[in-house]
């Protein structure tokens, strides 16, 4: 018998370390499987019984995300895992609402003070818009920031 383990044990051990979304967990197994039809039927077996859920992953990477980006930034990184469209939507809607907060507090932890300069307002805004937070949102962020100091 080899020491090598199976692709049930690989999956469980991955799994319970952090939440991997269906498509992440397939790619991750896919070099120790025997066959395709085999790491699908173990997708699947894992799914039925609740250990891997795109729903929960999702729920878990929106509330790591939200500390730092966009309800944006955190759908385009739900759909590149691979989480179906509904889900992620679903996921980051909740961010959404809270979008002109956290970038006020994003954009106080980074600047301490409004911009003067119309070039300290470019790279305000710049490293807002990396965060993946809208136009409408940066202004709001920026002109309040104005009217504090």
């Amino acid at each position: 018998m080899s020491d090598e383990p199976t692709l049930r044990a690989r999956a469980l051990r991955l799994l319970a370390r952090r939440e991997y979304s269906r498509k992440e967990l397939s790619r991750r197994l896919a070099p120790h499987a025997a066959s395709p039809e085999e790491l699908e039927e173990l997708l699947d077996a894992l799914a039925a019984r609740g250990q891997l859920s795109d729903e929960r992953y999702a729920e878990s990477r929106v509330h790591a995300l939200t500390k730092k980006y966009s309800a944006a930034r955190i759908l385009h990184e739900l759909k590149s895992k691979g989480v179906d469209a509904v889900v992620a939507e679903r996921a980051a809607a909740e961010a959404r609402n809270t979008d002109l907060e956290r970038a006020r507090v994003a954009w106080r932890r980074k600047f301490k003070s409004a911009p003067v300069t119309r070039e300290e307002r470019a790279r305000q805004a710049r490293f807002l818009q990396s965060r993946g937070y809208s136009f409408d949102v940066i202004r709001a962020v920026l002109n309040s920031g104005e009217e504090t100091a």
